[in-house]
């Protein structure tokens, strides 16, 4: 009869993982606030947002609240993706992800019947955390190209434009949104995740 092993039970979420959660979700948010008051000083489109909804309370604010809360993104960006590839968190959570998995996990979704488990991405998941990355970096850079257009001159370029960069930033501003609104209401779907992203929470002790 083989010796049994005992695994000290892991937390779901550690602790890094949590602060930078939260001090992200506090930036994005002041920045989406500040962000849309300086739209509306010049927008883009045929409408603006509704001034309850903004963070300053005139242009020369939401500029400056603005400024002061990328260089807080950034950081603690950078420090999510330096500490997500040398503790092999991307690794273990957003790999292997596929097409085909999305669909499938998607389809399940909507039928309400996709399973959960704790600590464990499903592919929607894996998708939705990947292409928020991406939106992430896409709007630091194209931010950048619009704030100091000629002093980043490169930022500007890889953006098509001054003109253009502006169309980047806000694209990439409406898919974090949609990320928040569709995150949001997963958590409402499954409420006890939430305590897990707070405390850590523990996963189920292993013996073997």
């Amino acid at each position: 009869m083989g010796r049994s092993t005992y695994h000290k039970p892991r937390p779901v979420h550690p602790w890094p993982l949590r602060l930078m959660h939260w001090l992200n979700a506090f930036a994005i948010v002041m920045l989406i606030g500040s962000g849309w008051q300086i739209y509306n000083a010049a927008p883009l489109f045929n409408f603006t947002f509704p001034e309850t909804f903004t963070i300053g309370a005139w242009l020369g604010a939401g500029i400056a609240w603005h400024l002061a809360f990328i260089w807080l993104l950034m950081l603690n960006g950078l420090s999510y993706l330096l500490w997500g590839f040398l503790s092999g968190h991307f690794k273990q959570k957003l790999w292997p992800l596929s097409p085909k998995a999305v669909l499938r996990d998607l389809g399940a979704a909507l039928r309400f019947k996709l399973p959960h488990q704790s600590g464990v991405y499903n592919a929607v998941q894996r998708a939705l955390y990947v292409g928020v990355i991406f939106a992430g970096i896409t709007m630091v850079i194209s931010g950048l190209a619009i704030w100091k257009p000629v002093q980043l001159w490169f930022f500007t370029d890889l953006c098509g434009g001054y003109y253009i960069a502006r169309y980047v930033h806000f694209t990439a501003m409406a898919c974090i949104v949609a990320f928040l609104f569709i995150h949001i209401v997963l958590v409402l779907m499954v409420p006890r995740v939430l305590p897990a992203m707070i405390t850590g929470g523990k996963l189920p002790e292993v013996q073997s």
